[in-house]
């Protein structure tokens, strides 16, 4: 079996903040997600990894109810964030989605300013009762973006001018400036050079200590490099989940290994 090198920490005092129990998603007549069962931990960096179609990135979007958009997605079962189910009709899912913030696989800024990029968040949610309020949740999400050294000087000039590492730093800090809880990532290094991504993979073990954070992810080796619990997914089943040392070296189901070691894919 391929050995990766993997980020050992020890997650077994952390407490759960989202869970899932028996979700079921249907697009139409496909039935791409059946009876997933997962809790995703606090302050916990949790990679989705398997094959494309599996059901990975279905799964993220229902932790924030984007598939609430797709005309023809019907979503089972029951899905809570500190106990509180995030599909009860009295939850506003433009409230939920500013505590729990999604980062695209593409970089996609606003065709706005840099500042503006990051503070329309706080903007539309009432965050910031004056200019110098929103000045500062500003600069505290390019901070934590790990990229305010590079932009502090330019403020005003347009998020699309960025590179594309700098332009997925900058979505990042879009999607912390209101201060969300938990931090979705759909691949969010897959359109990024080698420097890039390990930048911002470099910043995801960094927000781990502010957020909750979920990443779709292909490669098993980003996987490996960057989260403490790893769940597999395969033909719309969660086929494993665990600490990502023991997904990847000692899997207890066959189809993970078997993935792992690149005979399914």
């Amino acid at each position: 079996m391929n050995v990766m090198t993997v980020v050992e920490r020890d997650v077994s005092e952390t407490r759960s903040k989202m869970d899932a129990r028996g979700v079921q998603v249907w697009y139409g007549d496909k039935h791409a997600l059946k009876d997933v069962d997962v809790a995703i931990l606090d302050r916990t960096v949790t990679a989705f990894i398997g094959p494309s179609g599996c059901g990975k990135s279905t799964f993220l979007r229902c932790l924030n109810r984007m598939n609430d958009t797709v005309a023809s997605a019907r979503v089972m079962g029951k899905m809570t964030m500190d106990g509180q189910d995030i599909y009860d009709p009295r939850v506003d899912p433009v409230q939920l989605r500013a505590k729990v913030g999604m980062v695209f696989q593409k970089p996609n800024p606003f065709p706005k300013s840099i500042y503006d990029n990051v503070a329309y968040g706080p903007k539309i949610h009432g965050l910031a009762r004056t200019k110098a309020e929103l000045d500062e949740i500003v600069e505290t999400a390019l901070k934590k973006a790990a990229l305010w050294n590079e932009v502090k000087d330019r403020l005003a000039a347009p998020g699309t001018g960025l590179s594309g590492g700098q332009q997925q730093r900058l979505c990042i800090a879009r999607a912390i400036a209101t201060s969300p809880e938990v931090l979705l990532m759909d691949e969010p290094c897959s359109a990024l050079d080698p420097i890039a991504t390990a930048q911002v993979e470099e910043l995801i073990d960094e927000l781990r200590a502010h957020f909750t954070v979920v990443i779709v992810t292909h490669s098993m080796q980003q996987a490996a490099r960057v989260s403490q619990r790893t769940a597999f997914f395969h033909l719309g089943n969660l086929v494993e989940y665990g600490e990502t040392g023991q997904i990847f070296t000692n899997p207890r189901d066959p189809r993970t290994e078997a993935y792992i070691t690149g005979r399914i894919g």
